[in-house]
């Protein structure tokens, strides 16, 4: 399988083998092992849940140092949407992008104006009847992941078009080399992250060659040396060019009312994004033309990266939107938001690559799933009875990892020895 580089790690010295994130993490990608939670590399989608729900802080995102804007000669911020609604009494989207400016960026380009070209492309392309249907959003990189893990059928239903957050890389590099006579490489792009999946998606992307973005801070980091420079009452640049179609790619459903299309679906939180993807895949939404998919609870505000509750943020979401007025995306013909690379199926679910072989492993999988108890307590350290016999299968793990079967063999053998005084 290829090399992928996580952005979602675990610090061991807090982790206490709680179990409480083995149980709810999407793909099975976590074990419990001597007492300590051990990601699964090759099922991990960097989606977060694990941040998101360990009571000991001990899974967290890795995302780049501001000492990253050193190496180049100009640094363009790429705010997420989901920034705007991070910050109190902030009644002007203008003083944060004036912000990014003080803080070390020499320019910013807003992922919300990405959004609305990504729009209108996305319309574009429904339009020329060419797409499978449901059409899924390809703009979370953590459903993405899960769908060619769990769902490699769908991977053709993925609109294969570009992410907003690449898309403003694009431009932004473009636009800067315009303006400064810069080479690429001397420009850096900065995009602010709600989530540890785009971190990911930057560096190991799918559907691209590269992404066009060149490091990712986030949202919490960037939140703190933001702050100081709100809060002071000063002239600032009208830099915004987003309206509210943009700016409402933060909340849920606000992609597909970008679109202004009737049989549209707007899903967030993973658990539910399962159910929907389950009923896509057995083909019991043929009616939906388009499916916005997005793995956090309310959308991209509620990342693990963020700083502000997520009902909070989607409520300042939705004031500032009311504050913008329509702007026209359409000064930017963009010669091309395809994605330039297929994306891959991972086959990590595979029991092997030979058929006969994995088939014979299943057989005994299954054989070893009704041996065990059923209960899915997690103390054996995988999420699920079967989970843990997919790990014996694998050799990864013994029959004696799960208490209760190691308690009938101890009773047995009680019971044995017990018989055999009796003998004497």
């Amino acid at each position: 399988m290829e090399n992928i580089i996580h952005s979602v790690t675990l610090d061991k010295d807090r982790c206490k083998g709680c179990t409480k994130c083995i149980q709810l993490c999407p793909t099975q990608a976590i074990r419990v092992r001597n007492g300590k939670a051990k990601i699964l590399k090759d099922k991990c989608i960097d989606c977060g849940e694990c941040i998101r729900v360990c009571p000991y802080h001990a899974k967290k995102g890795v995302t780049d140092s501001f000492d990253m804007l050193n190496n180049y000669k100009y640094k363009i911020a790429l705010p997420a949407p989901t920034f705007y609604g991070q910050f109190k009494k902030v009644e002007n989207i203008n003083t944060l992008l004036n912000a990014l400016v003080k803080i070390g960026f020499d320019d910013v380009f807003e992922v919300a104006y990405a959004a609305q070209i990504i729009t209108r492309e996305t319309k574009n392309l429904i339009a020329s009847g060419e797409l499978e249907t449901p059409t899924i959003s390809s703009a979370c990189p953590a459903v993405v992941k899960l769908i060619s893990i769990r769902y490699p059928n769908l991977l053709p239903n993925i609109i294969p078009i570009i992410s907003p957050m690449d898309l403003a890389g694009k431009l932004a590099k473009k636009i800067a080399m315009e303006k400064t006579g810069l080479k690429e490489e001397e420009i850096g792009t900065f995009f602010i992250s709600p989530c540890a999946a785009k971190a990911t998606s930057v560096k190991s992307p799918c559907g691209l060659d590269k992404s066009y973005v060149d490091g990712v801070l986030s949202v919490s980091d960037v939140y703190l040396k933001v702050l100081p420079y709100i809060s002071k009452k000063e002239d600032v640049i009208e830099l915004s060019k987003a309206d509210f179609r943009g700016v409402c790619w933060a909340n849920s459903g606000g992609e597909v009312a970008s679109l202004d299309m009737e049989n549209v679906i707007a899903v967030d939180g993973i658990h539910n994004v399962i159910k929907i993807l389950d009923e896509i895949e057995d083909d019991k939404l043929s009616e939906i033309e388009y499916a916005e998919i997005l793995a956090c609870p309310g959308g991209c505000v509620g990342g693990p990266l963020t700083v502000e509750n997520s009902f909070v943020a989607q409520a300042r979401i939705k004031k500032l939107s009311k504050t913008l007025e329509k702007k026209d995306e359409n000064k930017f013909e963009v010669e091309d938001v395809m994605m330039n690379a297929p994306i891959p199926h991972n086959k990590a679910l595979r029991l092997d690559d030979d058929m006969v072989v994995a088939m014979e492993k299943m057989q005994r999988m299954i054989e070893i799933t009704e041996s065990l108890p059923g209960l899915d307590c997690g103390s054996c350290g995988a999420p699920t009875c079967r989970a843990l016999a997919e790990d014996i299968v694998r050799g990864y793990n013994t029959t004696n990892a799960c208490i209760y079967n190691l308690k009938a063999k101890i009773l047995d053998l009680a019971e044995g020895l017990e018989e055999f005084r009796g003998l004497k």
